[in-house]
């Protein structure tokens, strides 16, 4: 089958199972999952869904989240965009299509469903408790960047691409043309940042970015505020941010007292003027000093704890992510690579997903009789490895508790040698963000040498991986754990069940 076939057919086979066409309310995709609105969530057969072959897990946050891997999931969403539209439409192919397509699994095919079911109750705990205003906040910032995340990507790793040529002094007349590539998106970064942030908040996204692209107007050099002449590019990402969201209240302001013959000319012009003014006079200066300050502050973290910082970064990621707070560094990334070339902070947080991943393989060693926790792992190990987690996290340790403790614990180990490097002098940084694992090796980038920065960052992945799995290893289970989880399939314990009991992780959550 070819990858366009594949991918119209994974499509196919989704639609149905998330209750047709008519059911879903939006369609958008991030790096690595399907994120679908919902009328009614009770028509999506979660267990028929987790078992094709394509569906890594699930995710249930403000959408339905299908977690598809980075590649497939930017190929199945048009496929699946447009059988929801054929289908809207009363083609009746198209139902027929998806309907054949969509495959007789029974529940518990490939996931343990045990500890998927603890899974899926964890989640939506974890929705019901981040439906706070100050995470609802987070999320809305985390969705004005993801959209930008491809570019980034794809940008960073012909940076990374022309810094090899240049220093390996090969095709000397490519690497004037490889820049203009790579610096052309970051160069007008504010500006995507201003028509996203005014999407999100409910204006005209082309006066977001109309106000933010003052920012990195030449001519700024000419105005003068706070006794200073301004600086192009000055106050970046976190200036385009408040610009358009000022530029978004403005305009709604005006939508409520301008009358509507003179709508079209007045609100505009008084949009861009009073937000453009604002950001001048005020945005610019007082965001470049926040911006300024971000980089001075990781680098004097960095510099002065990085060990300890590396520690406390590596092991509370896996916690700040289940909490949704993680969402709040995606703005600080920005500013970093924007400012520096590059964020010291992602390499650290990737170790994270290290210790995930070490844990996930001494559970399976741990686990020998238990075929379907060991299935779920070996489906999920390799996309683990490439930086997407989830599937572990959800459907293995943090159902066992314990081992979600000790794979933090991974990754702060993990987290504290690239951290001691950074302290030692050798910064190991991303030039974007987005990926981790072994993904994030063609985005690295340091101050001393590409060959250092992807040494250390490939040493600290390996002490996370040992770390994790001698932590779960040793400390991941209680005797009773293993003698309830690694029990034989035809014991009574198990007899008749698609998977383990579910009893132990209740014992064990309560010792998280």
């Amino acid at each position: 089958m070819s990858d366009e076939n594949k991918h119209h057919a994974t499509a196919a086979a989704l639609l149905p199972l998330v209750g047709g066409a008519d059911n879903v309310t939006s369609v958008a995709h991030c790096m690595t999952r399907l994120r679908l609105g919902l009328r009614d969530r009770s028509l999506v057969r979660d267990e028929r869904l987790k078992a094709l072959p394509a569906v890594m897990g699930v995710v249930e946050d403000d959408t339905y989240q299908i977690v598809l891997g980075p590649g497939a999931v930017a190929r199945v969403t048009p496929e699946f965009e447009a059988l929801v539209e054929a289908e809207r439409g009363g083609t009746a192919e198209a139902r027929r299509a998806a309907a054949e397509t969509a495959p007789e699994h029974g529940t518990g095919a490939v996931t343990a469903e045990g500890l998927a079911v603890q899974g899926a109750a964890l989640r939506a705990e974890r929705k019901k408790r981040n439906a706070t205003p100050f995470k609802l906040f987070l999320r809305r910032i985390a969705d004005i960047f993801v959209p930008l995340i491809p570019a980034l990507i794809g940008c960073g790793i012909i940076a990374g691409l022309n810094g090899l040529l240049i220093n390996l002094h090969w095709l000397p007349a490519m690497t004037p043309a490889l820049a203009a590539i790579a610096s052309g998106f970051m160069a007008l970064i504010t500006v995507f940042v201003g028509y996203n942030t005014a999407r999100e908040f409910g204006g005209t996204p082309i006066l977001g970015g109309a106000v933010a692209s003052i920012i990195v107007y030449a001519g700024v050099a000419d105005v003068e505020a706070f006794g200073r002449h301004l600086s192009p590019g000055q106050g970046g990402v976190l200036g385009a941010l408040g610009a358009a969201w000022l530029g978004v209240h403005v305009e709604k302001w005006c939508r409520r007292r301008v009358p509507e013959s003179v709508d079209v000319l007045v609100t505009p012009t008084v949009t861009v003027l009073v937000a453009g003014l604002a950001t001048l006079f005020g945005l610019m200066f007082l965001a470049g000093e926040v911006s300024a300050w971000i980089g001075d502050a990781a680098d004097w973290l960095l510099t002065h704890g990085g060990a300890g910082a590396g520690l406390l970064l590596g092991g509370l990621f896996l916690p700040l992510v289940m909490l949704g707070l993680h969402q709040a560094l995606i703005p600080i990334h920005t500013t970093l690579i924007e400012g520096a070339g590059f964020t010291v902070l992602l390499p650290i947080l990737a170790m994270a997903g290290a210790g995930q991943v070490g844990a996930a393989i001494a559970i399976h060693v741990r686990l020998p009789h238990n075929t379907s926790v060991r299935a779920t792992i070996k489906s999920a190990l390799w996309p683990g490895f490439l930086g997407v987690g989830e599937p572990l996290i959800y459907g293995v340790s943090l159902p066992l508790g314990r081992p979600f403790v000790t794979a933090c614990a991974g990754g702060a180990f993990g987290g504290a040698f690239v951290g001691l490097f950074n302290q030692l002098g050798t910064d190991v940084g991303s030039t974007a963000i987005g990926p981790s694992g072994w993904a994030l090796f063609p985005l690295l980038d340091g101050n001393h040498g590409l060959g250092r920065t992807i040494a250390v960052y490939a040493a600290g992945l390996l002490v996370g991986y040992v770390a994790g799995f001698l932590a779960t290893y040793f400390f991941g289970f209680t005797k009773t754990m293993l003698r309830e989880l690694n029990a034989a399939p035809d014991t009574p314990a198990t007899a008749g069940a698609a998977a383990p009991p579910p009893a132990p992780a209740g014992r064990v959550t309560e010792k998280v």
